[in-house]
């Protein structure tokens, strides 16, 4: 439990802009959201990309792994709005010394990109950065993996199962908290809950005091986050 719950943009701002965009991300900063959830793979020549899927056919007008093609390759195709999909370089000049907390997820559960966390961490360590990243994956070894590179940084677990013996199982692992599709009561763990759209679940998850919550649509939650919070 804490004092307030801080509002994450899932995927930046999916209720106004297409998921994973630079314009929904750069709207998000411009308009003062808390914090940023996004999603990173690696492209055939191994730069890392923003996406939630492994594949491209859902999001842009292309189709295939994001692994099976080079950057240069991958910019051919657009999303919605007719973007290209974003580079981590880019993204990370629009929130470079902006006050945002950024949650950055290792899209590693089902491809497990060679030295993913080795390139990512080192972009984000050469980046000014307000806070600290929190970085998160549903793939433990992932996660152990960052921490034997950089032992010092905010790890997360993403899971969509309840978690037995959550406190003795967090520290265990040496993580800093768990990112859940539920909310476990009356456990003594930092819990971020994922993806909350609903009023009516938002605002027990409010009254809760849960470290934060990830949704579609920020500035309807951070609304009722005023409304209930203060």
């Amino acid at each position: 439990m804490t004092k307030t719950t801080m509002v994450f943009g899932h995927r930046g701002y999916p209720a106004k802009f297409p998921e994973n965009s630079l314009a929904g991300f750069t709207y998000a900063v411009q308009h003062q959201i808390e914090g940023l959830e996004f999603d990173v793979h690696l492209t055939k020549d191994n730069v890392p990309v923003i996406m939630h899927d492994e594949k491209i056919n859902r999001t842009t007008d292309g189709k295939g792994y994001i692994r099976d093609y080079t950057l240069a390759e991958l910019q051919r195709f657009k999303l919605a709005n007719g973007d290209s999909l974003p580079t981590l370089a880019a993204f990370l000049r629009v929130v470079a010394n902006q006050d945002v907390q950024l949650n950055l997820e290792f899209k590693t559960d089902k491809i497990q990109y060679p030295n993913i966390e080795k390139i990512v961490l080192g972009m984000i360590h050469a980046t000014p950065l307000v806070h600290p990243v929190i970085y998160s994956s549903f793939h433990l070894p992932t996660l152990k993996t960052c921490q034997a590179l950089a032992p010092d940084e905010i790890y997360c677990w993403l899971t969509d199962k309840r978690v037995k013996n959550a406190a003795s199982f967090v520290k265990k692992e040496g993580l800093a908290g768990l990112h859940l599709s539920h909310y476990q009561d009356d456990i003594p763990v930092v819990e971020r809950i994922w993806t909350v759209d609903s009023v009516k679940q938002a605002t027990k998850l409010f009254n809760d005091h849960v470290a934060g919550i990830f949704t579609d649509d920020f500035e309807t939650m951070m609304a009722l986050k005023q409304q209930l919070q203060g």
